[in-house]
């Protein structure tokens, strides 16, 4: 006799973070949760609605992500002005420069891995 269940798998594309199990797997909503939270500021994790609503969170960690993007790059365009003025070597600049950069990069990267895991969880709940 087989055993077989029914489960909705939601299309994942590129960006979905290899952290969070595929959706409709067995306990992929808490990897999600799980992974939404180290993007948060670890205080946040004290707010039970924040911890009991994966859509919540995953609204959230967009919100946080988007200023993270901001930051880093008035952080990147303004580095060649405010860093000499601290004394900062050429290369150290140069060096923070590229820093910046390839943090903006990445954090684009996680806002895309972010939105596409909200959407599945926002498919998910709609479905039950």
């Amino acid at each position: 006799m087989t055993l077989t269940t029914t489960r909705t798998f939601i299309r994942t594309g590129p960006d979905w973070p290899c952290q969070v199990k595929t959706p409709g797997s067995y306990d992929w909503e808490r990897s999600a949760a799980k992974w939404l939270r180290d993007l948060v500021p670890a205080r946040y994790a004290s707010y039970p609605a924040l911890m009991r609503h994966t859509v919540l969170l995953a609204r959230h960690a967009q919100i946080q992500v988007q200023h993270e993007i901001r930051v880093a790059r008035t952080a990147l365009q303004t580095a060649r002005a405010d860093l000499p003025a601290l004394g900062l070597p050429e290369s150290v600049i140069e060096h923070t420069i590229k820093l910046y950069a390839a943090e903006v990069l990445q954090l684009q990267h996680i806002a895309r891995s972010v939105r596409e895991v909200t959407q599945a969880l926002v498919e998910h709940h709609q479905g039950r």
